[in-house]
């Protein structure tokens, strides 16, 4: 085979070799236990998983799906994420080559897959993920950024400054108030998400003044991306509690949207909120049809999201050109 398809390959069989991780991650995280230690084991045996019984795929095909040890059925879970952060791994392989931008997006991407199946079944977005997420997307950002005096310098003590105070002591602030794994009826406030606002506006400032003062510093997109991310689910979130004071969204969606905002730039924020609204509203729907639930139903937005994060990456900037070019703003 000629390198052209053979660096394909082993780019999805890397994916899927870190997908057997995630899996450990999807597993362990939402019980707080340690995603080192033990070894990989069986849930109700606590039979110890060999290295053959870990390949992926193949070992849950060679196993009939059954557990060695007991015979107890083996979730699709796990072959589904290995299968899904390989062909994630391989398109992005496709599209970006070996270049610092697939490893940047394979780190964001399996983030993805590890909140995507949490959220599905905790409905949880674990801080352990969104919020060294944020910081990680925007150090990317300024390694793409380019070496510049004093832009650089400005970016990595100013934005980093901002996003700690904003997001530092809101994910302290959080732990005691709205945190996702305690009961919302109790424990719901909108003060959280009016600091963050506030906090947020020091941060908003100094991009948009770097931005005019330093151009092409992808640094600011990352810090406005990451604001904006959370300052526009914040606001939602308020004005939804002012109108029917109940909660609307919960404190992990706003995290993971500054995730994505950090990682991807301002830019994508209002295509992934889009993308994700108008899939999860097609998806919430046909399911309160089928399940004859009212609109009261909770679904989980963080799956959505993630797909319009997915989108974007790699149609994002033609459907936005198209739909300017449809909407007569852009003339290409």
């Amino acid at each position: 085979m000629t390198p052209t398809v053979i660096y394909p390959v082993f780019a999805c069989i890397f994916g899927m070799l870190v997908g057997s991780f995630l899996n450990v991650c999807i597993c362990r995280l939402p019980k707080n236990e340690s995603i080192v230690s033990p070894p990989s084991h069986c849930p109700l045996c606590s039979y110890q998983i060999r290295w053959y019984d870990n390949i992926p795929l193949l070992s849950y095909l060679m196993l009939r799906g059954k557990c060695r040890g007991c015979g107890a059925r083996i979730s699709l879970q796990y072959p589904l994420v290995e299968l899904l952060n390989g062909i994630l791994t391989l398109f992005l392989f496709l599209r970006f080559g070996p270049t610092p931008a697939f490893a940047v997006l394979f780190l964001f991407c399996s983030a993805l897959v590890v909140i995507t199946f949490i959220d599905i079944e905790h409905q949880i977005i674990p801080n352990e993920i969104s919020g060294p997420g944020i910081a990680i997307g925007y150090a990317c950002s300024l390694y793409f950024s380019g070496y510049s005096v004093p832009g650089t310098y400005i970016g990595i003590f100013g934005g980093g400054a901002s996003l700690f105070l904003a997001f530092g002591t809101l994910l302290i602030a959080w732990k005691g108030s709205c945190d996702d794994t305690q009961d919302h009826e109790e424990a719901f406030t909108i003060k959280p998400y009016l600091h963050l606002i506030a906090l947020s506006i020091p941060g908003v400032v100094l991009a948009l003044w770097a931005r005019t003062a330093y151009p092409g510093q992808f640094w600011t997109s990352s810090l406005l991306g990451a604001f904006m991310g959370a300052d526009l689910i914040c606001a939602v979130v308020v004005v939804w509690y002012a109108i029917k004071k109940q909660e609307g969204m919960g404190g992990g969606d706003i995290k993971l949207l500054a995730m994505m905002g950090a990682f991807l730039g301002w830019q994508a924020v209002p295509f992934i909120i889009f993308a994700g609204s108008l899939v999860g509203s097609l998806i919430g729907i046909a399911i309160m049809v089928v399940q004859k639930k009212d609109a009261k139903l909770a679904i989980p937005f963080g799956p959505y999201l993630a797909l319009g994060a997915v989108i974007f990456i790699f149609y994002g900037k033609p459907l936005i050109r198209w739909y300017l070019m449809l909407s007569g703003f852009y003339q290409g």
